[in-house]
Protein backbone atom coordinates (compact mmCIF):
# COMPACT_ATOMS: atom_id res chain seq x y z
CA UNK A 1 0.00 0.00 0.00
CA UNK A 2 3.05 2.29 -0.31
CA UNK A 3 1.43 4.06 -3.24
CA UNK A 4 -1.54 4.87 -1.06
CA UNK A 5 0.57 6.14 1.81
CA UNK A 6 2.26 8.65 -0.46
CA UNK A 7 -1.09 10.26 -1.24
CA UNK A 8 -1.22 12.08 2.10
CA UNK A 9 1.11 13.58 4.67
CA UNK A 10 1.88 11.20 7.52
CA UNK A 11 1.08 11.90 11.13
CA UNK A 12 3.76 11.46 13.76
CA UNK A 13 2.27 8.51 15.62
CA UNK A 14 1.59 9.11 19.30
CA UNK A 15 0.39 5.53 19.75
CA UNK A 16 3.15 3.84 21.71
CA UNK A 17 2.85 1.02 24.22
CA UNK A 18 1.28 2.43 27.39
CA UNK A 19 0.45 1.46 30.93
CA UNK A 20 -3.28 1.07 30.44
CA UNK A 21 -5.44 1.65 33.51
CA UNK A 22 -8.49 -0.54 33.09
CA UNK A 23 -11.62 -0.19 35.24
CA UNK A 24 -11.30 -2.54 38.21
CA UNK A 25 -14.63 -4.31 37.65
CA UNK A 26 -13.87 -4.75 33.93
CA UNK A 27 -10.41 -6.15 34.66
CA UNK A 28 -11.79 -8.57 37.23
CA UNK A 29 -14.41 -9.89 34.81
CA UNK A 30 -11.95 -10.25 31.91
CA UNK A 31 -9.51 -12.17 34.15
CA UNK A 32 -12.30 -14.60 35.00
CA UNK A 33 -13.27 -14.89 31.32
CA UNK A 34 -9.80 -15.19 29.78
CA UNK A 35 -7.80 -16.86 32.54
CA UNK A 36 -4.18 -17.28 31.46
CA UNK A 37 -4.90 -15.33 28.26
CA UNK A 38 -5.62 -12.11 30.17
CA UNK A 39 -2.03 -10.81 30.12
CA UNK A 40 -1.87 -11.20 26.35
CA UNK A 41 -5.17 -9.31 26.16
CA UNK A 42 -3.83 -6.50 28.36
CA UNK A 43 -0.63 -6.26 26.34
CA UNK A 44 -2.63 -6.02 23.10
CA UNK A 45 -4.60 -3.09 24.53
CA UNK A 46 -1.33 -1.31 25.29
CA UNK A 47 -0.17 -1.39 21.65
CA UNK A 48 -1.17 0.91 18.76
CA UNK A 49 -4.48 0.21 17.06
CA UNK A 50 -4.17 -1.09 13.49
CA UNK A 51 -5.32 1.24 10.73
CA UNK A 52 -7.50 -0.29 8.04
CA UNK A 53 -9.56 0.88 5.07
CA UNK A 54 -12.15 -0.54 2.69
CA UNK A 55 -11.70 0.35 -0.98
CA UNK A 56 -14.59 1.50 -3.18
CA UNK A 57 -13.95 -0.69 -6.21
CA UNK A 58 -16.13 1.48 -8.45
CA UNK A 59 -13.92 4.52 -7.90
CA UNK A 60 -10.20 5.00 -8.47
CA UNK A 61 -7.47 4.51 -5.86
CA UNK A 62 -3.81 4.14 -6.86
CA UNK A 63 -2.58 1.39 -4.55
CA UNK A 64 0.29 -1.05 -4.64
CA UNK A 65 0.52 -4.36 -2.82
CA UNK A 66 -0.88 -4.32 0.70
CA UNK A 67 -1.88 -6.75 3.43
CA UNK A 68 -5.53 -7.61 3.00
CA UNK A 69 -8.04 -8.01 5.80
CA UNK A 70 -8.61 -11.81 5.63
CA UNK A 71 -12.40 -11.67 6.05
CA UNK A 72 -13.12 -8.72 3.75
CA UNK A 73 -12.55 -8.77 -0.01
CA UNK A 74 -11.96 -4.99 -0.19
CA UNK A 75 -10.29 -4.41 3.20
CA UNK A 76 -6.61 -3.50 3.65
CA UNK A 77 -4.29 -2.69 6.54
CA UNK A 78 -2.07 0.39 6.33
CA UNK A 79 1.47 0.27 7.67
CA UNK A 80 1.15 3.85 8.91
CA UNK A 81 -1.76 6.20 9.46
CA UNK A 82 -2.02 9.02 6.88
CA UNK A 83 -3.68 12.35 7.53
CA UNK A 84 -6.84 11.24 5.75
CA UNK A 85 -8.21 14.78 5.72
CA UNK A 86 -5.42 15.77 3.35
CA UNK A 87 -6.11 13.01 0.84
CA UNK A 88 -8.48 14.06 -1.99
CA UNK A 89 -9.35 10.40 -2.65
CA UNK A 90 -10.83 10.19 0.86
CA UNK A 91 -13.19 13.09 0.09
CA UNK A 92 -14.10 11.54 -3.26
CA UNK A 93 -15.33 8.34 -1.58
CA UNK A 94 -12.60 6.14 -3.07
CA UNK A 95 -12.21 4.37 0.28
CA UNK A 96 -13.66 4.31 3.79
CA UNK A 97 -11.59 4.22 6.98
CA UNK A 98 -13.04 1.34 9.00
CA UNK A 99 -11.99 -0.87 11.88
CA UNK A 100 -11.05 -4.29 10.50
CA UNK A 101 -13.03 -6.51 12.90
CA UNK A 102 -16.33 -4.90 11.91
CA UNK A 103 -15.65 -5.82 8.28
CA UNK A 104 -16.54 -9.42 9.22
CA UNK A 105 -20.09 -8.29 8.44
CA UNK A 106 -19.32 -9.38 4.87
CA UNK A 107 -18.89 -13.01 5.86
CA UNK A 108 -22.06 -13.10 7.98
CA UNK A 109 -24.21 -11.45 5.30
CA UNK A 110 -22.96 -13.73 2.53
CA UNK A 111 -23.55 -16.81 4.69
CA UNK A 112 -27.11 -15.88 5.66
CA UNK A 113 -28.67 -13.90 2.77
CA UNK A 114 -29.12 -14.81 -0.90
CA UNK A 115 -27.56 -11.75 -2.50
CA UNK A 116 -28.37 -12.99 -6.00
CA UNK A 117 -31.90 -11.68 -5.48
CA UNK A 118 -33.06 -8.09 -4.88
CA UNK A 119 -33.29 -7.49 -1.14
CA UNK A 120 -34.53 -4.74 1.16
CA UNK A 121 -31.96 -3.97 3.84
CA UNK A 122 -32.11 -1.76 6.94
CA UNK A 123 -28.95 -0.60 8.71
CA UNK A 124 -30.65 0.65 11.86
CA UNK A 125 -27.82 2.31 13.81
CA UNK A 126 -25.75 3.30 10.83
CA UNK A 127 -23.64 6.41 11.56
CA UNK A 128 -21.00 7.20 10.55
CA UNK A 129 -21.56 4.80 7.64
CA UNK A 130 -19.00 2.00 7.64
CA UNK A 131 -21.46 -0.89 7.59
CA UNK A 132 -23.86 0.90 5.22
CA UNK A 133 -21.18 1.55 2.60
CA UNK A 134 -20.07 -2.08 3.02
CA UNK A 135 -23.64 -3.31 2.53
CA UNK A 136 -23.96 -1.18 -0.61
CA UNK A 137 -20.94 -3.01 -2.01
CA UNK A 138 -22.57 -6.37 -1.32
CA UNK A 139 -26.15 -5.87 -2.53
CA UNK A 140 -27.24 -5.56 -6.16
CA UNK A 141 -28.19 -2.25 -7.78
CA UNK A 142 -31.85 -3.35 -7.80
CA UNK A 143 -31.78 -3.88 -4.03
CA UNK A 144 -32.64 -1.12 -1.55
CA UNK A 145 -30.69 -0.02 1.53
CA UNK A 146 -32.26 2.14 4.22
CA UNK A 147 -29.48 3.65 6.31
CA UNK A 148 -30.81 5.07 9.58
CA UNK A 149 -29.38 7.08 12.46
CA UNK A 150 -31.42 8.25 15.44
CA UNK A 151 -29.17 11.22 16.39
CA UNK A 152 -29.71 14.14 14.02
CA UNK A 153 -26.13 15.44 13.93
CA UNK A 154 -24.79 11.95 13.28
CA UNK A 155 -27.40 11.45 10.56
CA UNK A 156 -25.85 14.40 8.69
CA UNK A 157 -22.41 12.76 8.84
CA UNK A 158 -23.97 9.49 7.70
CA UNK A 159 -25.61 11.21 4.74
CA UNK A 160 -22.31 12.79 3.71
CA UNK A 161 -20.47 9.45 3.74
CA UNK A 162 -23.28 7.71 1.87
CA UNK A 163 -23.30 10.38 -0.85
CA UNK A 164 -19.53 10.07 -1.25
CA UNK A 165 -19.87 6.31 -1.80
CA UNK A 166 -21.86 7.10 -4.94
CA UNK A 167 -24.70 4.54 -4.96
CA UNK A 168 -28.26 5.52 -5.93
CA UNK A 169 -30.16 2.63 -4.29
CA UNK A 170 -30.07 4.05 -0.77
CA UNK A 171 -32.23 6.20 1.51
CA UNK A 172 -30.82 7.89 4.62
CA UNK A 173 -33.27 8.36 7.49
CA UNK A 174 -33.23 9.92 10.97
CA UNK A 175 -35.66 7.91 13.12
CA UNK A 176 -36.03 6.08 16.41
CA UNK A 177 -36.41 2.30 15.88
CA UNK A 178 -40.10 2.42 16.77
CA UNK A 179 -40.60 4.79 13.83
CA UNK A 180 -40.33 1.79 11.48
CA UNK A 181 -43.52 0.26 12.90
CA UNK A 182 -45.53 1.00 9.74
CA UNK A 183 -43.14 -1.17 7.70
CA UNK A 184 -44.24 -4.55 9.09
CA UNK A 185 -42.59 -7.43 7.23
CA UNK A 186 -40.78 -5.02 4.87
CA UNK A 187 -37.08 -5.89 5.23
CA UNK A 188 -35.20 -9.05 4.20
CA UNK A 189 -32.20 -8.06 6.33
CA UNK A 190 -31.89 -5.80 9.36
CA UNK A 191 -28.45 -4.93 10.76
CA UNK A 192 -28.39 -3.66 14.34
CA UNK A 193 -24.95 -2.37 15.29
CA UNK A 194 -26.26 -1.55 18.74
CA UNK A 195 -25.08 1.36 20.88
CA UNK A 196 -23.02 -0.30 23.61
CA UNK A 197 -20.63 0.23 26.51
CA UNK A 198 -17.69 0.33 24.07
CA UNK A 199 -15.33 -2.10 25.78
CA UNK A 200 -13.90 -3.06 22.42
CA UNK A 201 -12.78 0.54 21.88
CA UNK A 202 -10.57 0.79 25.00
CA UNK A 203 -7.33 0.56 23.00
CA UNK A 204 -8.16 3.39 20.59
CA UNK A 205 -10.35 5.61 22.77
CA UNK A 206 -9.33 6.35 26.35
CA UNK A 207 -12.61 8.26 26.82
CA UNK A 208 -14.40 4.91 26.50
CA UNK A 209 -12.46 3.71 29.56
CA UNK A 210 -13.42 6.79 31.57
CA UNK A 211 -17.11 6.45 30.67
CA UNK A 212 -17.35 2.71 31.39
CA UNK A 213 -19.23 1.40 34.43
CA UNK A 214 -21.17 -1.71 35.39
CA UNK A 215 -24.30 0.44 35.59
CA UNK A 216 -23.74 1.62 32.03
CA UNK A 217 -23.40 -1.99 30.86
CA UNK A 218 -26.79 -2.78 32.40
CA UNK A 219 -28.37 0.33 30.88
CA UNK A 220 -26.94 -0.52 27.45
CA UNK A 221 -28.31 -4.07 27.67
CA UNK A 222 -31.81 -2.79 28.45
CA UNK A 223 -31.64 -0.24 25.63
CA UNK A 224 -30.45 -2.90 23.18
CA UNK A 225 -33.43 -5.09 24.08
CA UNK A 226 -35.80 -2.21 23.44
CA UNK A 227 -34.16 -1.61 20.04
CA UNK A 228 -34.49 -5.29 19.09
CA UNK A 229 -38.11 -5.40 20.24
CA UNK A 230 -39.02 -2.20 18.37
CA UNK A 231 -37.49 -3.21 15.05
CA UNK A 232 -38.49 -6.90 15.03
CA UNK A 233 -41.89 -6.34 13.31
CA UNK A 234 -40.18 -4.66 10.33
CA UNK A 235 -38.34 -7.90 9.52
CA UNK A 236 -40.20 -10.31 7.24
CA UNK A 237 -40.68 -14.03 7.84
CA UNK A 238 -37.42 -15.90 7.16
CA UNK A 239 -35.65 -12.53 7.15
CA UNK A 240 -32.28 -12.18 8.87
CA UNK A 241 -31.33 -9.95 11.77
CA UNK A 242 -27.61 -9.34 12.27
CA UNK A 243 -26.83 -8.09 15.76
CA UNK A 244 -23.40 -6.75 16.64
CA UNK A 245 -21.64 -4.67 19.28
CA UNK A 246 -18.12 -3.43 19.98
CA UNK A 247 -18.10 -4.85 23.49
CA UNK A 248 -17.06 -8.10 25.21
CA UNK A 249 -19.55 -8.72 28.03
CA UNK A 250 -22.28 -11.35 27.80
CA UNK A 251 -24.97 -9.00 29.14
CA UNK A 252 -24.89 -6.98 25.91
CA UNK A 253 -24.29 -9.97 23.65
CA UNK A 254 -25.28 -13.58 24.41
CA UNK A 255 -27.75 -12.64 27.14
CA UNK A 256 -29.63 -10.36 24.74
CA UNK A 257 -29.77 -13.11 22.13
CA UNK A 258 -31.12 -15.58 24.68
CA UNK A 259 -33.70 -13.00 25.76
CA UNK A 260 -34.79 -12.50 22.13
CA UNK A 261 -35.09 -16.26 21.61
CA UNK A 262 -37.41 -16.42 24.62
CA UNK A 263 -39.57 -13.60 23.25
CA UNK A 264 -39.68 -14.48 19.54
CA UNK A 265 -39.64 -17.46 17.20
CA UNK A 266 -36.04 -17.46 15.96
CA UNK A 267 -33.41 -19.71 14.44
CA UNK A 268 -29.75 -19.00 15.15
CA UNK A 269 -27.54 -18.88 12.06
CA UNK A 270 -24.46 -17.53 13.88
CA UNK A 271 -24.91 -17.61 17.68
CA UNK A 272 -22.07 -15.20 18.15
CA UNK A 273 -18.51 -14.66 17.01
CA UNK A 274 -16.26 -12.59 19.25
CA UNK A 275 -13.13 -10.80 18.04
CA UNK A 276 -10.41 -10.20 20.63
CA UNK A 277 -7.45 -7.84 20.00
CA UNK A 278 -4.87 -10.35 21.29
CA UNK A 279 -6.09 -12.96 18.79
CA UNK A 280 -6.66 -10.96 15.59
CA UNK A 281 -5.41 -7.73 14.01
CA UNK A 282 -8.40 -5.62 15.01
CA UNK A 283 -10.45 -4.29 17.90
CA UNK A 284 -13.06 -5.95 20.12
CA UNK A 285 -16.23 -6.93 18.26
CA UNK A 286 -19.19 -9.32 18.57
CA UNK A 287 -21.52 -10.37 15.74
CA UNK A 288 -24.42 -12.81 15.42
CA UNK A 289 -27.12 -13.71 12.89
CA UNK A 290 -30.72 -14.77 13.57
CA UNK A 291 -33.47 -15.91 11.21
CA UNK A 292 -37.04 -14.87 11.96
CA UNK A 293 -39.51 -17.76 11.88
CA UNK A 294 -42.72 -15.86 12.61
CA UNK A 295 -44.94 -13.92 10.21
CA UNK A 296 -45.76 -10.22 10.15
CA UNK A 297 -48.71 -9.05 8.08
CA UNK A 298 -47.27 -6.62 5.51
CA UNK A 299 -48.67 -3.10 5.63
CA UNK A 300 -49.10 -0.84 2.64
CA UNK A 301 -48.55 2.78 3.54
CA UNK A 302 -49.73 5.79 1.62
CA UNK A 303 -47.34 6.83 -1.08
CA UNK A 304 -45.56 10.15 -0.90
CA UNK A 305 -47.02 13.24 -2.47
CA UNK A 306 -43.72 13.86 -4.25
CA UNK A 307 -44.39 15.34 -7.66
CA UNK A 308 -42.85 13.77 -10.74
CA UNK A 309 -40.73 16.34 -12.49
CA UNK A 310 -41.04 17.50 -16.08
CA UNK A 311 -37.64 19.16 -15.69
CA UNK A 312 -35.33 16.14 -16.01
CA UNK A 313 -31.78 16.99 -17.12
CA UNK A 314 -30.11 14.06 -18.88
CA UNK A 315 -27.17 13.88 -16.50
CA UNK A 316 -27.53 10.29 -15.28
CA UNK A 317 -26.82 6.86 -16.71
CA UNK A 318 -29.55 4.29 -16.17
CA UNK A 319 -33.30 4.15 -15.67
CA UNK A 320 -34.24 6.88 -13.20
CA UNK A 321 -37.45 8.64 -12.23
CA UNK A 322 -37.07 12.29 -11.22
CA UNK A 323 -39.20 13.93 -8.54
CA UNK A 324 -39.50 17.46 -7.19
CA UNK A 325 -39.10 18.33 -3.52
CA UNK A 326 -39.67 22.08 -3.52
CA UNK A 327 -36.86 23.31 -5.81
CA UNK A 328 -34.75 20.14 -5.42
CA UNK A 329 -34.76 17.49 -8.16
CA UNK A 330 -34.33 13.95 -6.83
CA UNK A 331 -33.58 10.94 -9.06
CA UNK A 332 -34.53 7.46 -7.88
CA UNK A 333 -33.90 4.15 -9.65
CA UNK A 334 -37.22 3.50 -11.39
CA UNK A 335 -37.33 -0.12 -10.18
CA UNK A 336 -37.16 1.07 -6.56
CA UNK A 337 -39.58 4.01 -6.67
CA UNK A 338 -42.52 2.13 -5.12
CA UNK A 339 -40.36 0.83 -2.27
CA UNK A 340 -38.82 4.24 -1.61
CA UNK A 341 -42.18 6.00 -1.59
CA UNK A 342 -43.39 3.58 1.09
CA UNK A 343 -40.73 5.08 3.35
CA UNK A 344 -42.34 8.51 3.17
CA UNK A 345 -43.71 8.53 6.78
CA UNK A 346 -40.08 8.37 7.98
CA UNK A 347 -37.92 11.43 8.52
CA UNK A 348 -35.88 11.22 5.32
CA UNK A 349 -32.52 12.96 5.09
CA UNK A 350 -31.57 11.95 1.54
CA UNK A 351 -32.89 9.48 -1.05
CA UNK A 352 -31.51 8.38 -4.40
CA UNK A 353 -29.43 11.08 -6.05
CA UNK A 354 -30.03 14.78 -5.51
CA UNK A 355 -29.59 15.93 -9.11
CA UNK A 356 -29.94 19.69 -8.95
CA UNK A 357 -31.76 22.73 -7.60
CA UNK A 358 -34.03 24.77 -9.85
CA UNK A 359 -33.20 28.48 -9.65
CA UNK A 360 -34.68 31.03 -12.05
CA UNK A 361 -35.55 28.34 -14.60
CA UNK A 362 -32.00 27.04 -14.43
CA UNK A 363 -30.85 23.78 -12.80
CA UNK A 364 -27.79 24.09 -10.54
CA UNK A 365 -26.16 20.63 -10.21
CA UNK A 366 -26.00 19.22 -6.67
CA UNK A 367 -22.83 17.87 -5.11
CA UNK A 368 -24.51 14.47 -4.72
CA UNK A 369 -24.56 14.25 -8.51
CA UNK A 370 -20.79 14.76 -8.72
CA UNK A 371 -20.26 11.91 -6.23
CA UNK A 372 -22.73 9.57 -7.95
CA UNK A 373 -21.51 6.55 -9.87
CA UNK A 374 -24.60 7.01 -12.06
CA UNK A 375 -23.36 10.35 -13.41
CA UNK A 376 -23.14 10.25 -17.21
CA UNK A 377 -19.46 10.62 -18.20
CA UNK A 378 -20.28 13.20 -20.89
CA UNK A 379 -22.69 15.28 -18.81
CA UNK A 380 -20.18 18.05 -17.93
CA UNK A 381 -16.75 19.30 -18.99
CA UNK A 382 -13.93 18.13 -16.70
CA UNK A 383 -11.07 20.09 -15.14
CA UNK A 384 -8.19 17.87 -13.98
CA UNK A 385 -6.18 19.17 -11.02
CA UNK A 386 -3.05 18.19 -9.12
CA UNK A 387 -3.08 17.56 -5.37
CA UNK A 388 -2.31 21.11 -4.22
CA UNK A 389 -5.16 22.53 -6.26
CA UNK A 390 -7.47 19.67 -5.27
CA UNK A 391 -6.94 20.51 -1.59
CA UNK A 392 -7.60 24.19 -2.26
CA UNK A 393 -10.86 23.20 -3.92
CA UNK A 394 -11.82 20.96 -0.98
CA UNK A 395 -11.06 23.80 1.43
CA UNK A 396 -13.46 25.90 -0.67
CA UNK A 397 -10.70 28.26 -1.68
CA UNK A 398 -10.37 29.91 -5.08
CA UNK A 399 -8.72 27.99 -7.90
CA UNK A 400 -7.64 29.56 -11.14
CA UNK A 401 -9.64 29.13 -14.38
CA UNK A 402 -8.12 27.20 -17.27
CA UNK A 403 -9.84 29.22 -20.00
CA UNK A 404 -12.58 31.77 -20.61
CA UNK A 405 -15.33 29.15 -20.97
CA UNK A 406 -18.61 29.46 -19.09
CA UNK A 407 -20.92 26.93 -17.46
CA UNK A 408 -20.68 24.12 -14.93
CA UNK A 409 -17.70 21.78 -14.87
CA UNK A 410 -16.41 18.93 -12.71
CA UNK A 411 -13.17 19.03 -10.75
CA UNK A 412 -11.33 15.71 -11.09
CA UNK A 413 -8.28 14.39 -9.23
CA UNK A 414 -6.56 11.20 -10.46
CA UNK A 415 -9.76 9.82 -11.92
CA UNK A 416 -12.13 10.78 -9.09
CA UNK A 417 -14.60 13.66 -9.19
CA UNK A 418 -14.41 16.07 -6.26
CA UNK A 419 -17.35 18.34 -7.10
CA UNK A 420 -18.57 21.18 -9.29
CA UNK A 421 -17.43 24.66 -10.22
CA UNK A 422 -19.29 27.29 -12.21
CA UNK A 423 -17.03 28.75 -14.88
CA UNK A 424 -17.62 32.49 -15.18
CA UNK A 425 -15.06 33.34 -17.82
CA UNK A 426 -12.36 35.03 -15.77
CA UNK A 427 -12.98 33.07 -12.55
CA UNK A 428 -14.32 29.80 -11.13
CA UNK A 429 -17.09 29.79 -8.56
CA UNK A 430 -16.31 26.95 -6.13
CA UNK A 431 -19.53 24.95 -5.48
CA UNK A 432 -18.11 22.54 -2.88
CA UNK A 433 -20.57 22.18 0.06
CA UNK A 434 -19.53 24.61 2.83
CA UNK A 435 -20.26 22.09 5.60
CA UNK A 436 -17.98 19.51 3.98
CA UNK A 437 -14.94 21.71 3.42
CA UNK A 438 -11.51 20.96 4.88
CA UNK A 439 -10.98 23.15 7.96
CA UNK A 440 -7.41 22.18 8.89
CA UNK A 441 -4.34 23.73 7.25
CA UNK A 442 -3.77 22.33 3.76
CA UNK A 443 -0.18 23.56 3.56
CA UNK A 444 2.66 21.04 3.82
CA UNK A 445 4.72 21.35 7.02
Amino acid sequence: MEGFINLALLEQSSQIPKDLQLPEAFERRMKQTLGAEFERFRQALATPSPTSIRVNLLKHLPVSEAEGVPWCSTGFYLKERPVFTLDPHFHAGAYYVQEASSMFLEQVVKASVDLRKPVRVLDLCAAPGGKSTHLLDMISSDSLLVSNEVIKTRASILSENIQKWGRANVVVTNNDPEGFGHLAGFFDLVVVDAPCSGEGLFRKDEAAIQEWSEDNVRLCSLRQRRILSDIWPALKENGVLIYCTCTYNEAENEDNLFWLSQQKNVEFIEKGKRFMPHEINGEGFFISAIRKRSTEAPKRTKSSSLKRSKNTPAWLNGDFSVFELNELLIAMPSALVDDILQLSPLNIVTRGVAVGTVMRNKVIPEHSLAMSLSLHPDAFPVIDVEKEEALKYLAKETIEPRDAERGFALIRYQGNYLGFVNRLGNRLNNLYPPNWRIRMSIKSP
